[in-house]
């Protein structure tokens, strides 16, 4: 499963979000997150993708920029390979 379906099952299933809703080009604002709702929510991608989510998350107003900045910080914090 990739980021953006990971986090569509997230909404789905957290914040009871009809699939359809769930664009890529969605914002946060019009899947009705205020902006605690975006605090917990962003609380529940940390736990999912075992990352810390850091001050860009300010920048989030679309599904597709959560995507987005969850596959930079999960490239950023995986942990380097030895060889």
């Amino acid at each position: 499963m990739d980021t953006m379906e990971r986090i569509r099952k997230l909404f789905i299933d957290r914040l009871d979000l009809p699939a359809e809703a769930m664009t890529p080009h969605a914002s946060l604002e019009s899947l009705g997150l205020d902006s605690l709702d975006k605090i917990e929510f962003l609380f529940s991608l940390e736990e999912e993708f075992h990352i810390k989510i850091d001050e860009r998350s300010k920048a989030i107003n679309t599904v597709q920029d959560m995507a987005d900045l969850i596959d930079i910080l999960l490239t950023e914090q995986r942990p380097a390979v030895r060889a």
